[in-house]
């Protein structure tokens, strides 16, 4: 799996063209099915792939927090709501809440959640290739076939099918 995971950036990076201009075409005019057909390949590559031989998306990046994650997680480690940020959080750019630092601090040695059970909607929702108006978010997925091996193939089997 490290292999692939070490691969992923410059397979992405030569994709990136082909991509982009899949997404166009695909943002202009999405097949009327698109979703069912994202949910089943979600569900099909997922059968195959355990996030816990990968963990990148931990690894590499970091989630936005919402408020209501914060809530949750600060009620988890049963800190107030300002101390969970001031320990763990950082505001960036965008003004958004985000980890300190990645590695993802709750992301163990075995790559299991240490906050599994309350994570960040972010992270549970992650690579988003489930989403409902999947053609919506073609900026985040190009990302995420960056980072994470499962989105990339997600996408290339969406291309195989689409495309035909």
């Amino acid at each position: 799996m490290q292999d692939v995971i070490d691969h992923l950036p410059e397979l992405a990076k030569d994709k990136h063209k082909e991509n982009k201009t899949f997404f166009a075409k695909l943002k202009k005019k999405p097949p009327k099915q698109l979703d069912y057909i994202m949910q089943e390949l979600h569900d099909s590559e997922f059968q195959r792939t355990d996030c816990l031989e990968c963990a990148n998306c931990c690894k590499t990046t970091g989630p936005l927090f919402t408020p209501k994650d914060i809530d949750r997680i600060a009620k988890f480690f049963k800190m107030k709501q300002q101390q969970f940020i001031d320990t763990y959080l950082r505001l960036d750019e965008d003004n958004d809440y985000v980890l300190q630092s990645v590695p993802c601090t709750f992301l163990g040695h075995d790559n299991y959640c240490s906050i599994y059970d309350v994570r960040p909607k972010a992270c549970r929702e992650f690579p988003h290739t489930d989403r409902k108006k999947f053609h919506q978010i073609a900026h985040l997925t190009m990302k995420n076939v960056a980072i994470c091996p499962a989105a990339f193939n997600i996408v290339e089997e969406m291309k195989r099918r689409i495309n035909k």
